[in-house]
């Protein structure tokens, strides 16, 4: 059974930073990206970035280039997502997802497993 397991989300004064992680199971690692999503309320969800294990490739959105980093830990199957200088507009659910592809098309179309999210609230 494929399984998405987030942790690290909390509450965050504007400014700060979080480091998200994202353990797998159920897969071969090596075969798929990971990526990342977020749904704030009464909003669309949008991808904001993915890995390719294989290797290495990164995506980011614009709206996160140069606060988040993606990275991915081989041997734990797990992925991490570091934030930093967050804002209030970040407050949302944060997925983490696998699919075999990473590009813009897949970020904005969804991948095939998911994650049940975890909660990120940036205060002012």
């Amino acid at each position: 059974e494929v399984q998405l397991v987030e942790s690290g989300g909390g509450l965050v004064q504007a400014g700060g930073s979080l480091r998200l992680s994202c353990v797998t199971s159920g897969f071969k690692f090596d075969d798929y990206s990971i990526g990342w999503f977020r749904q704030a309320p009464g909003k669309e969800r949008s991808g904001l970035s993915c890995t390719t294990i294989s290797n290495g490739y990164t995506y980011y959105a614009d709206s996160v280039k140069g606060r988040f980093t993606i990275a991915s830990d081989n041997a734990k199957n797990t992925v991490y997502l570091q934030m930093n200088n967050l804002k209030p507009d970040d407050t949302a659910v944060y997925f983490c997802a696998a699919d075999v592809f990473c590009n813009a098309a897949i970020m904005n179309y969804g991948m095939d497993y998911w994650g049940k999210g975890t909660l990120i609230t940036v205060s002012s």
